[in-house]
């Protein structure tokens, strides 16, 4: 008589014909696009920063590797895919020592340190970022290159905002409009109004640009100042889509954190003591939120793993974008809202880790 043998195995117990191999290289395909299309805007400035970021990052995990007498896996593509999105981060017309200092210490301290890849508490691309906003916050917020394609912050826009602001004999952001951001324009007329050094009048003209159906136009398509990766939130939107079809990522975290901050930024983003004035859709499309809703809030590695925990990490990293948008000193929040959410991924997953089937609590004395 046959006897039937009991097979026990460790997890994993679902298996996947997509390797770390794959996943990344589909992720760098999805990200492909957009470095074109910043490329296209910002010119040949941002092409030395992509390309210094991602060799960077390539050459310091082979010779850290190569060190710790482990086996190299530059060939995986995760590093190249960390020095990638940390270039789409990054203005295009930074000295070339700046990306190759930030992708080495993302690689460096962000990865290799904690054992390599799958051992990171952080995003490594942000951490970088964070590292170089740090050591060099003058030339990551205040030395944008306005896009090669079109004249001034976002087209006629500019011309729109000196007709207003010159004629009132007030000068305050007039030296600033080819190099401020959507953003950080819309953080400066908050701020000088209430400081008093920009009339109410004048401000409300101002903001009504930046909310104009042109600039957001504008700011879908990538014709602004910004970062490399904040060239087109279209492309890096669809990009999104082809990663959620093809089960690199779930939508809980992308649709999560952009409504998160769609709604708060509603609901706070207008002037101080002006609730429910806000314009959601700018706050959605301007700045980095669309690439890291996509791109590094997804990270496997310092997101939840739960469907629950990963709506958790959204709403949470939302709510720390309009905080830091709207009362912090950064015009930008999209990198410290995911790295602080991802200190507390631990925590989420812990609470939120399914029951093991047929558990149940003793009982007590």
């Amino acid at each position: 008589m046959e006897t039937k043998k009991l097979i026990v195995s460790t997890s994993p117990h679902f298996r996947s014909k997509d390797s770390v191999k794959l996943i990344m290289y589909l992720v760098v395909i999805a990200l492909l696009p957009t470095a074109i299309v910043g490329i296209y805007f910002y010119g040949l400035p941002a092409l030395k920063v992509i390309l210094f970021s991602v060799l960077t990052a390539v050459i310091t995990e082979y010779i850290i590797q190569k060190f710790r007498k482990v086996k190299v896996t530059v060939q995986d593509g995760s590093a190249a895919l960390t020095g990638l999105l940390l270039a789409l981060t990054l203005p295009p017309n930074l000295p070339f020592y700046i990306p190759v200092i930030g992708s080495f210490f993302a690689i460096a301290i962000g990865k290799q340190i904690f054992g390599g890849l799958g051992y990171n508490p952080f995003n490594p691309a942000l951490l970088g970022r964070a590292f170089l906003l740090a050591a060099w916050p003058v030339s990551l917020t205040t030395t944008w290159q306005a896009p090669t394609k079109v004249i001034g912050l976002s087209g006629i826009l500019q011309s729109k905002l000196v007709a207003v602001l010159q004629p009132s004999g007030n000068e305050v952001l007039i030296e600033a409009l080819s190099s401020a951001t959507p953003l950080n324009l819309l953080k400066q007329v908050f701020n000088t109004i209430q400081t008093g050094e920009l009339s109410q009048e004048i401000g409300d003209k101002v903001i009504n640009l930046l909310y104009s159906t042109d600039n957001l136009f504008n700011l879908m398509i990538g014709r602004v100042g910004g970062s490399i990766g904040e060239a087109c939130a279209i492309l890096i939107i669809l990009a999104g889509l082809f990663l959620i079809i093809r089960k690199i990522i779930t939508w809980h975290i992308p649709v999560s954190y952009i409504l998160t901050v769609a709604v708060f930024a509603w609901i706070f983003g207008g002037q101080k003591g002006a609730f429910f004035t806000g314009n959601p859709l700018f706050h959605i499309f301007a700045g980095g939120l669309m690439l890291g809703a996509f791109f590094m809030a997804t990270d496997y590695v310092t997101s939840p793993m739960t469907s629950k925990g990963k709506l958790i990490f959204g709403v949470g990293a939302g709510l720390l974008v309009v905080i830091i948008r709207r009362w912090g000193g950064y015009p930008e929040g999209v990198c410290y809202s995911i790295l602080l959410m991802n200190m507390a991924t631990p925590l989420i997953d812990r609470f939120t880790k399914p029951k093991v089937f047929g558990f149940t609590k003793p009982d007590k004395d």
